[in-house]
């Protein structure tokens, strides 16, 4: 019978999108393997997507809660599924399903206690595994496998769905006919990772200048800063925020013929896709979660007091971020254009 492996998935779209990689993994060394995966009620747009992912099961409880009456109505209705469960957070509450569901073998990293919820407790190396996607790939490998000897990550690749992109491009009056420059401009983590408004309007306007178009993808949450972008381009753009759930996003953003992005899940979505792209980083570091393509140009200046890992600048300047010009980042995108 095959082996059928349950993951908790964690609760971030550029982690949702990496976790990929340990699907890949895991099955290019068991091609039989069942993947079922547990994640919040939005990331089935993202895992549905995945050819590894047999089935999501949705976990009820929001970010934050504990939810223990729901993880365990969960876990006993999954008993004697599964041979082995991956926990990818490190949070105790993560792993109460699978350690309900009674799984025999409940592999994650040391975190928050769960002695007892864990029985293949993994070391985590963060010096021989700076990467996240690595520490993913790391707990597929059999127990005992060391970080230096685990195989390269697999790319992530999301499925495109070619008729929603064309439903898509119909209802929101999109226009084909020129190239398209996709652009990011906000991150979810807070404003330390969010390249200037005005950076990302003059970069713009130097694409529409071109004979390009440029969309604005993000959340309604993103909507104030592209709007802010779409009044100080010198050409119309099209905002997007807001107006696109992520399974559009996906299939729009694999239209694009460029990408320009903060650190951000959407930056690990158009990787995903094949699109090239261009990703600013300011207080985090593209050594712990770079876009997972050939086809991707990184701009970060690391100075003094980068990273610092915080949601707002401590010195109030945000240097990382204002000293990276929109030239800079127009010359990174020559090399990289489809």
């Amino acid at each position: 019978m095959p082996k059928r492996i349950l993951v908790v998935a964690q609760a971030w779209v550029g982690d949702m999108v990496l976790s990929q990689s340990l699907y890949k993994a895991l099955r290019l060394r068991e091609p039989d393997t069942g993947i079922d995966v547990i994640a919040p009620a939005w990331g089935g747009a993202l895992l549905r997507r995945m050819r590894e992912v047999s089935e999501v099961l949705e976990m009820p409880p929001g970010h934050g809660e504990l939810g223990l009456s729901a993880r365990r109505a969960l876990g006993r209705r999954l008993r004697g599924v599964y041979q082995q469960a991956i926990v990818l957070p490190r949070s105790l509450k993560a792993a109460l399903a699978p350690w309900f569901a009674r799984v025999p073998v409940r592999t994650g990293f040391r975190g928050e206690m769960r002695y007892g919820l864990i029985n293949d407790m993994r070391p985590l190396d963060a010096a021989a595994m700076p990467r996240i996607v690595d520490r993913f790939v790391f707990l597929g490998q059999p127990r005992g496998a060391r970080p230096a000897a685990a195989a390269p990550a697999p790319e992530p690749e999301l499925r495109v769905d070619a008729d929603n992109a064309a439903a898509c491009v119909r209802r929101l009056g999109l226009d084909l006919q020129k190239p398209v420059l996709a652009m990011m401009p906000g991150a979810a983590f807070g404003k330390s990772k969010q390249w200037p408004p005005d950076s990302f309007a003059a970069l713009a306007g130097r694409y529409t200048a071109a004979g390009w178009q440029v969309w604005l993808f993000g959340s309604s949450g993103d909507a104030p800063a592209a709007r802010r972008i779409a009044r100080a381009a010198a050409a119309p753009v099209f905002d997007l925020c807001g107006r696109t759930n992520l399974e559009d996003v996906i299939d729009l953003m694999s239209l694009a013929s460029l990408a320009v992005t903060n650190d951000s899940g959407l930056m690990h979505v158009a990787a995903a896709v094949g699109c090239p792209l261009v990703a600013v980083y300011g207080a985090t570091s593209p050594d712990y979660t770079p876009p997972m393509t050939a086809a991707a140009g990184v701009l970060w200046r690391g100075i003094e007091c980068s990273p610092c890992w915080k949601k707002t600048c401590r010195y109030g300047h945000y240097r990382c971020l204002t000293e990276i010009s929109p030239d800079e980042v127009y010359a990174a995108a020559q090399t990289l254009e489809k």
